[in-house]
């Protein structure tokens, strides 16, 4: 299959319910979107809400945390977990990853040696009483952690849910509850075994996913395999050489790229979709959106260099902190670093960056506004403020 630039930016876009933004509809929008692409990331970072809701609110319109909140912890058609990275995804997908799970138990079992009698202690907790958090125990003496020091009584509450006998319950902020996970997880999911027979079965089958989660991906090294257990570079050859002679997957060339792209078979129709008669619409991408997953895949497709430069020291970054690519008619027109002054219900707009070529005509202004109106009402900002001297055309 051959594919122009163009051709396979639309595909991209389309897959990730881009083209246009805000085209789903409320919480059954986003669910359908999640399963889509398999999992969406999660990171404590909070400058305008959490990267979750950052990549809802570009997809579904009139989109509300609550909505993800209730599908998490009300309805749990959700679930809190791990794919790549700290990640949520659909309570169907549990079984699959039942050796991810068994993976970590072992993992930890040399560190569950350091805690004691913590996680007894907070197993039973748990069962008699519910939904707990870390500060509803004593936290007991600290024991080396895999993000640091940490009491004993949070890293037994994360053991268990590392190894599956506990869930998130809710969140307060950045706090969270555990609970028991036979309480929220249906019984005949918990009963389900690992449909991945073996090692390679698994890796074939998260390789997929992983596809599936941008839309089109390569066969080579990037952050968009994280999380996949003992992926290097082999195994991930194995995997694509099986998924291929199955026809699970299928190879693109694009145009202007050296390496083929690769494309879940059952996408094969985002190709032959009508295009959406409506007028070009604007949206702020999440800085670990799926879309920006592969960086270097969004540089050859779009020819946008995006780096997420959180964790660059202030002296090294080329732009800011915490900035959000904004896309407009298919495109990346620009960047813009905004943070939400919760107190003062103000979206401070602290710098904005057009791309090099972009003049900002009428109807990029109009889709500004749109845009900016509805991300205000999924903070629920009463005003925005721009940094002096943030070019951001004065609206």
């Amino acid at each position: 299959m051959k594919l122009s630039r163009e051709e396979a930016c639309t595909l991209l876009l389309r897959h990730q319910s881009l083209l246009p933004p805000r085209g789903l509809i409320g919480a059954e929008g986003a669910l359908a979107h999640i399963r889509q692409v398999g999992s969406i990331q999660f990171d404590p970072l909070n400058q305008v809400g959490f990267n979750p809701q950052l990549v809802l609110q570009a997809r579904v319109k009139g989109y509300r945390p609550a909505m993800l909140e209730s599908l998490l912890y009300r309805d749990r058609a959700l679930v809190d977990g791990f794919d790549k990275c700290l990640c949520i995804y659909p309570v169907e997908d549990w079984p699959a990853f039942t050796r991810q799970r068994e993976s970590d138990k072992q993992g930890y079992a040399r560190r569950y040696e350091t805690m004691g009698q913590a996680v007894e202690i907070v197993r039973q907790a748990v069962a008699e009483r519910g939904a707990l958090c870390s500060a509803d125990f004593d936290p007991g003496e600290k024991v080396n952690w895999p993000w640091g020091p940490t009491n004993a009584a949070r890293a037994a509450l994360e053991y268990l849910y590392f190894c599956g006998e506990l869930v998130i319950h809710h969140k307060e902020g950045a706090r969270k509850y555990y609970d028991l996970t036979s309480r929220h997880i249906p019984p005949e999911i918990l009963a389900a075994s690992d449909p991945n027979i073996d090692l390679p079965a698994y890796r074939q089958w998260h390789v997929l996913r992983r596809v599936g989660a941008i839309g089109m991906l390569w066969n080579r090294g990037s952050d968009a395999w994280l999380g996949v257990r003992g992926l290097k570079g082999a195994e991930r050859e194995g995997a694509f050489a099986a998924l291929l002679r199955e026809g699970s997957l299928l190879p693109v060339e694009v145009e202007g790229l050296k390496e083929p792209l690769y494309l879940r078979s059952s996408d094969r129709a985002l190709l032959d979709m009508e295009p959406v008669d409506s007028r070009p619409e604007m949206a702020f991408i999440a800085p670990l959106d799926n879309m920006m997953w592969d960086r270097r895949l969004i540089e050859a497709l779009f020819g946008f260099r995006y780096r997420w430069e959180v964790y660059v020291p202030e002296p090294q970054r080329q732009y800011g902190y915490y900035v959000l690519p904004v896309l407009y008619s298919g495109r990346f027109v620009a960047r813009m670093e905004p943070k939400f002054d919760k107190k003062a219900k103000t979206l401070r707009l602290l710098h904005w960056w057009w791309e090099d070529g972009v003049r900002p005509n009428g109807a990029i202004k109009a889709a500004f506004r749109r845009c900016l109106k509805e991300f205000m009402a999924y903070l629920g900002a009463k005003e925005v403020a721009a940094h002096e001297g943030c070019d951001w055309m004065g609206l």
